[in-house]
């Protein structure tokens, strides 16, 4: 008999409700009873973020090896207000091939009752309706597939496991032309290059936008180089043109840079193994042997194909000149600092635009847009932060975007930015410093390229490119602004201990080989709400001081720890690296808690 059953802490597991319903399920409805027998694991997710997407990819295998046992469920919990829209919800979980079922809580009403406090959280409950463990951020499905493997000899031998089919309809597949492009590009001969990122490939189109002149890629999601008809790519977004006349393209999912011979349709590797990056991975290097994250997008500036690399929130670069690749800027923590490229950070870069003397780049998650000069050094044009976004013209300190994922050089030195959530084209003039709105109405504009007079838009979630005449005029749209919507955590003024919970998965313990195997990094919004405790540390636990006289705030806290197989017999054991960043909204009160615990991984005692 397995004795970690008897150590377990049991909870009953909260009931899954949401105002959106159920997707992936053919219209059938759930509730937990319905799923009693099965191991469930619950991921709250929301689609804007990189990590969840990092999540989703990282379940495929446990699905598939264990797809009679085990029943995924997506919990969406939206941050941004678009985000909220079922339609959109609808979207996402075609876009990222998200093949489980998925609730739609757009009040975050299951969020609250599990008390999750960051995207991405899984929560396993067992085939009796208890919630035996909980884990935030990537890194965890192996410690997952362990504690899968435990329930399934425990329930077997209790009785109480179903074996089965699960509740998982797949959705009828759209005739569409193109399914989610993410990037398009102009190319010398008047045509259109356009990444078909949920179907697996790039398309060329005719010089009207669209009529299919060939597809490159399998359609089928793969990594493999080869012929147009062999090639496979996953989810492939950004692209851009060199000198001799090949694409390079960022194909995200597979952590890697293709390049496209676009007279033969030969695509071959540039740079990247197949693997994520992961803290403590080399950062520079021969371009194929260096691991990459997401990356989203990909523009020449400076004789290098610089890189918006989504997944670990930085930029980066790749020497065509020796074939190798490295960090520009960016330091892997997620915010907004301007500054040397080597002390700024971003959040989820989506979008780059070369100018000569500028390199643009949209800042996803921020809602910012952002440049970089020649020195290296990084500065910000819109946006304030990871909370704030809306749609709001006018002077650009105070206006806002929600999520945009494309930036576009315009010929008079201002820029048009793709405007994702607020469905907008907007336009930046360094010059007046002012932000306009170009153009509404369309459905999650990803990216834009310039043909003459017209502004070409990918229409993402209309399936199509749009030709927009650039507009002599702005349009008038009534302001909005918004903040994150989640709940603040009530805090007492003062001392707070801040309890980072991480206990090493099932046969495995602390990785220490090459000194302390955990990370713990505080900041906090605004700056002076922490008084004590900022800044990094080895120790998972640490007490705060927090001002009485800054009665709210948000604290950003960034924990990492690594595990290894505990087995002394072996020389090279596996190891794992779990990481996860909070933004944990706070409001100070007398009748506050004096802890807060963040589960990394396990249950909090």
């Amino acid at each position: 008999m397995d004795h970690s059953a008897h150590r377990r802490a049991r909870v009953r597991a909260p009931e899954l409700t949401g105002k959106g319903g159920w997707l992936n399920t053919g219209g059938q409805q759930y509730t937990l009873a319905d799923l009693r027998g099965r191991i469930v694991v619950l991921d709250f997710w929301t689609f804007c973020c990189v990590n969840c997407l990092h999540v989703l990819d990282e379940l495929r295998e446990l699905e598939e090896k264990h797809r009679d046992t085990v029943v995924v469920i997506g919990v969406h919990s939206p941050k941004f207000v678009h985000e909220a829209d079922h339609r959109a919800v609808v979207d996402a979980v075609e876009r990222y091939g998200v093949e489980h079922p998925v609730l739609d809580d757009p009040e975050l009403a299951t969020w609250k009752q599990y008390a999750v406090r960051a995207w991405p959280t899984l929560v396993v409950i067992d085939p009796e309706g208890y919630v035996v463990a909980q884990h935030a951020g990537e890194g965890h499905v192996h410690a997952i597939e362990r504690l899968v493997e435990e329930l399934e000899a425990e329930h077997t031998a209790k009785g109480t496991l179903r074996r089965g089919d699960g509740p998982y309809v797949a959705p009828e597949p759209e005739p569409t032309v193109l399914r989610f492009p993410g990037k398009a590009l102009l190319l010398p001969s008047g045509n259109f290059l356009v990444s078909d990122t949920t179907r697996h490939q790039l398309v060329e189109l005719a010089g009207d936008g669209e009529s299919v002149v060939r597809r490159i890629g399998s359609g089928a999601r793969g990594f493999a180089d080869g012929s147009a008809d062999e090639a496979g790519f996953n989810e492939p977004q950004g692209l851009t043109l060199l000198d001799d006349g090949s694409v390079v393209v960022a194909d995200t999912v597979n952590h890697a840079l293709r390049r496209l011979d676009l007279a033969t349709g030969e695509v071959t590797t540039l740079a990247g193994t197949g693997r994520q990056w992961w803290q403590g991975s080399p950062t520079s290097g021969p371009a194929r042997e260096v691991d990459l994250s997401s990356p989203w997008d990909v523009a020449w500036w400076q004789d290098k194909v610089w890189i918006a690399m989504a997944g670990v929130h930085q930029l980066w670069a790749y020497d065509p000149a020796d074939g190798t690749v490295a960090v520009t800027a960016g330091t892997t923590n997620e915010g907004l600092v301007d500054g040397p490229g080597g002390e700024a950070w971003f959040a989820q870069p989506s979008g780059l635009a070369a100018t000569p003397e500028r390199l643009w780049l949209a800042d996803s998650e921020t809602s910012a847009l952002r440049w970089v000069e020649p020195d290296g050094s990084v500065h910000t044009a819109v946006g304030t932060g990871l909370f704030d976004f809306g749609h709001r013209d006018g002077a650009a300190g105070q206006a806002l975007l929600q999520h945009p994922l494309g930036v576009t050089a315009l010929p008079d030195g201002s820029v048009a930015i793709s405007d994702t959530y607020n469905h907008a084209l907007r336009r930046y003039d360094p010059a007046t410093g002012e932000v306009t709105t170009l153009a509404t109405g369309l459905r999650e504009p990803s990216d834009a390229v310039l043909v003459g007079e017209d502004i070409v838009v990918v229409e993402s979630a209309r399936h199509r490119l749009t030709r927009l005449r650039l507009p002599e005029e702005a349009v008038k749209v009534p302001e909005v602004a918004h903040r994150t919507q989640r709940e603040a955590a009530e805090v007492t003024p003062g001392r707070l201990r801040l309890d980072v919970i991480f206990q090493a998965p099932a046969g495995q313990k602390l990785d220490e080989r090459y000194g302390p195997s955990t990370r713990l990094l505080v900041s906090s919004t605004p700056p002076e709400l922490l008084r004590e405790g900022e800044g990094a540390g080895t120790d998972l636990s640490r007490t705060l001081e927090l001002d009485p006289a800054v009665p709210e705030g948000v604290l950003h806290v960034s924990a990492m720890a690594a595990s290894c197989d505990d087995d002394p017999d072996n020389e090279y054991p596996a190891c794992h690296v779990h990481q996860q960043d909070w933004g944990v909204p706070v409001r100070l009160t007398e009748t506050g808690t004096d802890r807060l615990p963040l589960v990394l991984a396990g249950m909090d005692a």
